[in-house]
């Protein structure tokens, strides 16, 4: 997958060109906004973590979608993070091709996190670490209708620090199975996406990060990837922030760039994804 250079020589100058005092050792557990990292916080950390999600534009007619989450997050053993979340949704939906209109807020499901660091990047020339999330739903998450859903995001992750306390890189490779049943009509659809995603981040004062994310996409039927659906990829900036010892926040935004619908011939794929993405999340220890 290419990168954009632009972006990436901004944040090197950023990060680079900065000669305030910097803080310790780089923590990735929150540093990115769509990307894993492969940090998972010292042995008894708890936390909890809220987070929003908006997904905005579809091809015509006018399309919103947030996702609201809480997380209680749990080292219980080294290297081993345990996180429980629930998550409540809000869809606008108008005029908008193969969607019914709605305006509704609804509960839209749990998830259980399961991340594993199996190399430190204190100890090797790379970290390394593997998220496995199953997730159950109880709404269509692209329309808003009530469905059953099952599934889990399987992710493989690794980061380096490029100059040490500095500038951090990071790459995601994703699988992204889920089962759904129709409320509505009662019939079940298999799909899965597939993906790599990469990030720069750079530390441009204490605590403060800039940087950027790419992330390319594609959209299957089945489980096995039988038919495929449409691809794209998104580009953004990131903003991380240590606010104090045990407060942060990461804000990222992504619009697509590029991709295209099997049902469509347009530049961008709008009916597997949106044309903006962008995720709010904060977190607290205690």
């Amino acid at each position: 997958m290419k990168t954009a250079s632009p972006i990436t020589a901004v944040v090197l100058a950023l990060g680079l060109g900065s000669v305030a005092a910097y803080a310790g050792e780089i923590e990735t557990e929150h540093l990115f906004a769509f990307l894993v990292g492969t940090d998972v916080g010292d042995l008894g950390d708890r936390e909890i973590e809220g987070g929003t999600t908006a997904r905005v534009g579809k091809p015509a007619g006018f399309y919103s979608a947030l996702s609201q989450t809480l997380s209680l997050e749990y080292t219980p053993t080294q290297n081993l993070r345990l996180e429980a979340t629930a998550a409540a949704a809000r869809h606008d939906i108008v005029g908008v091709p193969q969607l019914d209109d709605r305006r509704q807020t609804a509960f839209e499901g749990l998830s259980f996190e399961m991340r594993y660091r199996l190399l430190d990047r204190a100890n090797a020339p790379f970290g390394l670490a593997i998220k496995a999330e199953p997730h159950w739903g109880r709404i269509d998450e692209t329309s808003g209708e009530p469905a059953d859903r099952y599934g889990v995001d399987l992710v493989l992750a690794a980061d380096k620090e490029i100059v040490p306390n500095r500038v951090v890189a990071a790459f995601n490779l994703l699988y992204l199975p889920e089962i759904l049943r129709s409320g509505i009509t009662g019939a079940w659809s298999r799909e899965a996406t597939i993906g790599a995603a990469t990030a720069l981040m750079a530390q441009v004062r204490s605590g403060i990060f800039v940087g950027a994310e790419a992330r390319y996409l594609r959209s299957y039927e089945g489980l096995g990837l039988d038919r495929f659906e449409g691809h794209a990829l998104f580009l953004g900036p990131t903003v991380h922030a240590k606010l104090s010892e045990r407060s942060w926040m990461t804000l990222g935004w992504s619009f697509q760039v590029a991709g295209r619908s099997v049902e469509d011939t347009g530049s961008l794929d709008l009916t597997n994804f949106e044309r903006h993405q962008a995720i709010l999340k904060f977190g607290v220890n205690f």
